[in-house]
Order: structure tokens, then sequence, then C-alpha cells
């Protein structure tokens, strides 16, 4: 689960050349400088890269790829650093690309429901600029704060809208990506409807960084809606909020959210924020709705009022916007609130058909306990994309290596339930050891043969996916 590299250095004419491409003030090569750029949000990976380069340009990321490709040095391309499956590591060292000079939304039009833009825009910043237009981006990542454009798309991100929206490859209708050879392509356009040749900005969504380098995203938009509104049931067991999910979305409702917290999530957010949340549930269960104002406010009710007929202990409806946004706190603080039980946290994913998310859920417990761990888990109950979250010290390295054996048997679980290895987070490193179980042989063949058509020299984030 731990990966360690102090890189090579970098050699000092591939520096000066680099200096020349992006700036002198914008190449790092001293180990104060790249250290933060050895790890990204995933715990208990690191590698040293040999530079970390600034690109502020489509044309200085060719230079740059160019000069790589030339020197067979390897390339990882970044945004902010806070993906989960250590996609970000520079495994092999050699360059970090970091985007987030890059950060200009180009483009906002209402006519076409569309927004181009560089991929250091953060997907906050995006979303903000567009509802001042009357319009909604609708995927919303956990980390929408810091989380980048490109990074989101480079790994077809998810979030708390998905079940009603989608996640991040459905609205991405056009990309600027520049290849390992530094050619230039685009791919897609701006519109909604276009299917000619194969779809290439599919296949560079969620690819990692290991087939180019995204440098401008033409993504959709929708008219944001006239209202949205929030609830809370509780639940004796998970299996009681799993048959109230079943049977909200089998009553025709499709809910903006749907997001459910175990026991030991509830009791560390409540520790954390002191939102007034009832410690006795075994489960809690988050709807919300959005629309026009009057079909949301008989929604929210209507859930309600079936998470009731499941046996919830009490289920409520939030009566203003605060209120909504309370409720929506507990469940976006459950990681920071985790996080203070102990110095690591690993934070996964895992995804089953909904309704074996409590029988997931049950399964997840039953490895804590034979792997002596604790692990709380929370997640998205619409789509069925669970985060198994387990908490240990640092220096614990007996307990890190446990938490590695406890994370394979729940992800080989997750398949044997008819579900995958990951939902939204993406491989990366951290699960590139399981990904030949969940595709096969044959696939990753395929996925290495589509690798080397896009970078015959290897040098786009080596290690990764179809490397």
């Amino acid at each position: 689960m731990k990966t360690v590299s102090r890189g090579e250095p970098m050699d000092a004419t591939v520096l000066r050349e680099l200096r020349a491409i992006v700036g002198a003030d914008h190449v790092r090569h001293a180990d104060g400088d790249v250290a933060a750029y050895a790890r990204d949000a995933t715990p208990l990976f690191s590698a040293r890269p040999g530079a970390v380069v600034h690109p502020g340009s489509t044309e200085e990321v060719s230079a740059v790829l160019k000069l790589a490709g030339a020197r067979s040095v390897p390339v990882v391309p970044r945004g902010a650093g806070s993906n989960l499956c250590a996609a970000t590591v520079p495994l092999s060292g050699g360059i970090v690309l970091v985007l987030t000079r890059l950060d200009r939304i180009l483009e906002i039009s209402a006519d076409e429901l569309l927004a181009v833009c560089q991929p250091g825009v953060t997907t906050a910043e995006l979303s903000g600029a567009v509802a001042a237009h009357g319009l909604l981006y609708a995927p919303d990542p956990g980390s929408r704060t810091v989380a980048t454009i490109g990074g989101t798309i480079a790994t077809c991100a998810g979030g708390l809208r998905g079940l009603k929206y989608g996640v991040t490859r459905n609205y991405v209708l056009g990309l600027q990506a520049v290849l390992a050879t530094g050619e230039v392509v685009r791919t897609g356009g701006r519109l909604w409807k276009d299917v000619a040749g194969y779809d290439l900005t599919r296949l560079l969504t969620g690819s990692e960084g290991t087939l180019g380098v995204i440098t401008e995203a033409t993504v959709a938009l929708t008219p944001a809606p006239e209202a949205s509104g929030t609830g809370l049931a509780y639940f004796a067991t998970l299996a009681d909020a799993g048959r109230a999910v079943a049977r909200i979305i089998g009553s025709g409702l499709l809910p903006a959210t749907l997001e459910f917290l175990d026991a030991r999530c509830i009791d560390a957010v409540e520790s954390y924020a002191r939102l007034g949340l009832r410690t006795d549930a075994g489960a809690l269960l988050l709807f919300g709705d959005d629309g026009d104002a009057s079909p949301v406010g008989r929604h929210l009710a209507r859930m309600a009022e079936l998470c009731l007929v499941e046996g919830a202990l009490d289920a409520t409806v939030a009566g203003a916007a605060a209120e909504s946004e309370a409720l929506l706190a507990a469940r976006r603080c459950a990681l920071p609130a985790l996080s203070r039980l102990g110095s690591v946290t690993i934070l996964e994913d895992a995804s089953v058909p909904r309704p074996r998310i409590a029988e997931m859920v049950d399964r997840i417990d039953a490895i804590a306990g034979r792997h002596d761990l604790t692990i709380a888990t929370f997640g998205h109950a619409g789509d069925g994309n669970l985060h198994p979250t387990c908490i240990v010290d640092a220096g614990d390295t007996d307990a890190t290596e446990r938490a590695h054996h406890a994370f394979g048997d729940i992800f080989r679980t997750a398949m044997e339930l008819g579900g995958t290895i990951t939902g939204e987070h993406g491989v990366g490193a951290a699960k590139l050891p399981y990904l030949t179980e969940r595709l096969g042989a044959g696939q990753m063949a395929l996925l290495r043969r589509i690798k080397a058509a896009f970078d015959p020299a290897g040098i786009l984030n080596p290690g990764k996916l179809g490397s």
C-alpha cells in the first residue's frame, strides 16, 4: 500500500531547456520545492519528482512534452492533487506538470448551454460563474472547492448529485489535449449530439493523464433549478435504510441527493460538528430534490413519508435553505470528522448494485472485525457507491498492513456482489493491483494497446492504467 521513492535527479541540460520553455520562475527541482508534489491527497503513497513544471499555455505544454519525449523523461500531469487514488504520484520520477496556471474561464454560453475553460479552473469557480447566468454545472465532487476541472475530467469524478445528474463524463462535450508527442488535438466540440468517429472525448475522460494532457474543456450546462431542499431520516439499521432507498426510487422519484452514513460516521460527525444528530441510530439517510418549487416540496414530503413506511425512527424535511445546508454539512464533513480519530485516514471507494448496499456494509464490518480494524462507511445510497474509511496511526505499520489486506478483501467483495473497485475516485496507483481482477486479462491487453497508440514512448504517467 505504500510507495516511497526519491526519484532520479533531473538532468541539468533538461532543466535548462525547461526553464527556456516556461520561464525560470516556473521550474522547481530542489528538495524543499518538490516535496509537496511527491504525493497527492492519497495517504501512504509518495515518490519524489525530478522537477515540477508550471506551464502557462497549451504551446508550453506541447514544448515540454516534445522535450520529455526526446529525452525519455516521464511526465505526470497534475491539477490540485486532491484525488484519492494516487493518480498523480510520480512513481517513476521525472516531471510533474502542474496545470493550475491555466486557470481562465474562456466562455459561458447561455444560448448553447455550455462553458469553455482551462484545466486549472476549480469546480467551485466554474459552478459559481455559471450560476451567475442562471445555469448549473452539475458535477459536484466532495473536493469541489479545490478540485480542478482538468483533474475531475482526468478521473471522471462523481459527487453527491450523481444519481440524478450523472458524473463528469456526462458533461464533457469537447477537449483540447496534448499528446505525448507534443501534438495538439481537439476532440468533440460544442454539440450535444455528434457521433462522427470514435468518441475520443470519452476515452480521454477518466484516463488519468495516461493518454494526453488536457489543456481546455468544453462542458455542458443545464438551467439552474428554481428551488432545492433536503430531508433527513434515521434508521435502526442500514438494511432498513436500504429498503427505504429502494422504496423511494421504486415510487418513480429521482432524488437529487440520496446519501447515507453508518453509525460510526454519525458518531464521528456529531462529535466533530455538533449538528444535533441522533447517535442512537444505526444509519442516517440524507435525501434531497431540486427543480420547480412546488414539486420539490411535494417530493421531499413523499420521500420522508416513504422512509417512515420502511421503519424510519424519524424523518424530517428542512424548512429553510440554511437548515438544508446544515443537513448537507453532515454528509460533507464525514471525512474531516473521521480524520480526527487517527493520524492516517484511508478513504476508499467501491460500488455495488443499489439493492446490495446493506449487504456490502455488513460484509465491510465483518472484514474490519477479521482484520482488527475500525472501518466506518458512508456514501451515495442512490448509486451504490460506498466510501469505507479506515483510520490508523502513522507509526503503526502492522495496522497499515492489515488495512491493505482489508481493502483487498473489500474490493473483491464488491466484485463478488456484482460491483466494481472504484465508482468515482479512479484507479491510480492505489487500485492498480486489483484492475486485472476487475477487467480481465483480455481487456487489460486492450488498454495497453490503446496506451501505446496514444503514447508510444510510454512517458505519460507511467505505472498507471494501461502502462
